[in-house]
């Protein structure tokens, strides 16, 4: 749940949890059903296994030192996206993700009072959600109306 140990940085774990999910990224955005199975496999583990980590390892809620959650909602930001599609992607994706996941708009930030590790994960996912979006309406103006 610590991303590889990435949750123990003494500063700015988050962050390194969503350089994780870069790397997870761009090793396997050339092959679609592996991102997807990938994608859906650390969702999945990460609900169980954060819940399981924040009740019999670190014993307090939303522990800063698990980071699968971040490394999900990365994942969840590049969603239809893929390397050939601009690393700008990947660099505002990152900046946006990092910048939902810090503010928590609407309804993220309610998410988080959920238990175990649906509160861990879910504000992550939404964050990760508001993120394609942006990404998705970004590359919609950039291909109709920059060319």
């Amino acid at each position: 749940m610590t991303a590889g140990y990435l949750g123990l940085m003494p500063i700015a774990p988050g962050t390194f949890g969503t350089l994780a999910g870069v790397g997870i990224y761009l090793l396997v955005s050339p092959y679609p059903v592996i991102y997807w199975v990938i994608t859906a496999f650390v969702i999945v583990s990460g609900i169980w296994g954060s819940g399981k980590a924040e009740s019999n390892i670190f014993h307090s809620k939303d522990s800063p030192e698990i980071v699968i959650d971040e490394v999900a909602g990365f994942l969840v930001s590049m969603a239809f996206f893929q390397r050939s599609d601009g690393y700008i992607y990947v660099i505002v994706g990152f900046l946006f993700f990092r910048l939902f996941d810090i503010w928590k708009p609407w309804p993220i930030k309610k998410l988080q009072s959920l238990p175990g590790g649906w509160g861990i994960m879910l504000d992550d996912l939404l964050a990760g959600l508001y993120t394609n979006i942006v990404l998705l309406t970004l590359y919609y103006f950039i291909s109709h109306y920059w060319q």
